[in-house]
C-alpha cells in the first residue's frame, strides 16, 4: 500500500505518512468507538469491515481524489489518528478537509497542530483555493476548533443529510488560500 512518491510530513512531535498495513487495528479501534463515530461519516464492526477504510484511502490516492495521512508520533511508534483531504476537485480548486484522533489523543493540540499543515499541503502543492469543512451541528468541540484554526462558517445546511435513521445538520466552514498564513 505504500508508493516510493507519498508525501511524508513531519512536524517537531508529528509524522504524517501514508497508510500501511499495519494501520488497520488501530483504523478501527478509531472506527469502532462510539464515541469517535459519533460525529464522523463511518464506522465499522468488525476489522474485515475496515478494510474499506483502507482500501478508501489508498483509493484516493490512486484516482487523485485526496489524500489522507496516518497521524504517529515522530518516531513513528504511537498512531494518533488520521487525517486529510478528500472530495478534491481540481476544476474549481478545492477540497473537504477531515480528521479524527484516538481518544487518548484528544485535548493534546495535535488536531490543532495538523489541520493547518494539511492546509498548507492543500494550497501549496496541491494548488488549492478553497479548503471546506462539514462539521455536524451539534459537533461543538470541532466547531470551536474550525473557529481557531481560521475557518470561516459559511453557513447552516438543515436537515442535509441521513445518519442513524435521523436527519442531520451540517455548519459548512471554510478557508480560502488567500486567507492561508504564511
Amino acid at each position: 500500500m505504500t508508493t516510493d512518491n507519498f508525501p511524508i510530513i513531519t512536524t517537531d512531535r508529528l509524522l504524517l505518512r501514508q497508510f500501511i498495513e499495519s494501520d488497520l487495528e488501530n483504523v478501527f479501534k478509531g472506527l469502532s468507538d462510539p464515541d469517535i463515530i459519533k460525529y464522523y461519516g463511518v464506522s465499522y464492526k468488525t476489522l474485515e469491515e475496515t478494510k474499506a477504510q483502507m482500501t478508501f484511502f489508498k483509493d484516493l490516492e490512486e484516482n487523485y481524489t485526496g489524500i489522507w495521512w496516518a497521524i504517529c508520533s515522530l518516531d513513528n511508534k504511537i498512531f494518533y489518528g488520521a487525517g486529510g483531504l478528500n472530495g478534491l476537485n481540481m476544476e474549481h480548486k478545492k477540497a473537504e478537509i477531515g480528521l479524527w484522533l484516538l481518544k487518548d489523543f484528544w485535548g493534546q493540540g495535535i488536531m490543532t497542530e495538523t489541520m493547518p499543515i494539511i492546509c498548507s499541503y492543500g494550497f501549496d502543492k496541491l494548488n488549492l483555493h478553497r479548503i471546506e469543512g462539514f462539521v455536524e451541528t451539534d459537533n461543538f468541540n470541532c466547531k470551536r476548533a474550525m473557529q481557531k484554526l481560521d475557518f470561516k462558517h459559511e453557513g447552516t445546511m438543515k436537515d442535509c443529510e441521513i445518519k442513524n435513521g435521523k436527519f442531520i445538520s451540517l455548519d459548512l466552514y471554510a478557508k480560502l488560500e488567500t486567507e492561508q498564513e504564511k
